[in-house]
């Protein structure tokens, strides 16, 4: 009987710490983070700039860059990204080139970034310049891009709640049957 108790209070705790986040809905300024992928497609990680937390509602943003021949797209839509709830990508692929890139959104905040963008063929990317980049970034202090591995312990915490609950309902339902 203990067992159970001590099972839902936890059952009850990690869903009231998965639920505040979405229960606290924010509002105020976001942040726009706006870089390359390294190839012809932009990434745009929108934040709330008080806390850093996601920005989980629907964003509406455009894209338009500007090349240092003159050349010019957009202005074209950003679409919700299947890798991440607050990653954004613009509908269409930049061309090839460097291209100065604005964002600017109007939901749920105004906001606007601009940023240097090299849009290239992947498979022109020579190896070794690659190198310097993953060096760079394994040598750069810790940030709060922690939150995917919070994401995922909490997941994993409440997984296994579930689990021990379930193997728990179980038991009790054999030792009633017999």
């Amino acid at each position: 009987m203990r067992l159970r108790y001590a099972v839902t209070v936890v059952l009850a705790g990690l869903g009231l710490m998965l639920g505040a986040p979405a229960a606290a809905a924010q509002d105020g300024p976001i942040k726009l983070e706006v870089v390359g992928d390294g190839g012809h497609n932009v990434n745009v990680l929108v934040t709330w700039k008080e806390d850093g937390n996601p920005v989980t509602e629907i964003v509406e943003a455009t894209l338009v860059a500007t090349a240092a021949d003159g050349r010019s797209f957009g202005p074209v839509p950003l679409r919700s990204a299947p890798e991440g709830q607050n990653l954004y990508h613009p509908a269409e692929p930049l061309p090839s080139g460097e291209w100065e890139v604005t964002v600017t959104t109007t939901k749920p905040a105004k906001a606007q970034k601009t940023a240097k963008v090299k849009a290239q063929d992947i498979a022109a990317v020579p190896v070794a310049a690659t190198a310097p980049a993953a060096d760079a970034a394994a040598t750069a202090p810790a940030s709060d891009g922690d939150l995917p591995l919070k994401i995922g312990i909490i997941a994993l915490a409440a997984a296994l709640a579930v689990a021990v609950w379930i193997g728990l309902a179980r038991r009790q339902r054999a030792g009633i049957r017999r």
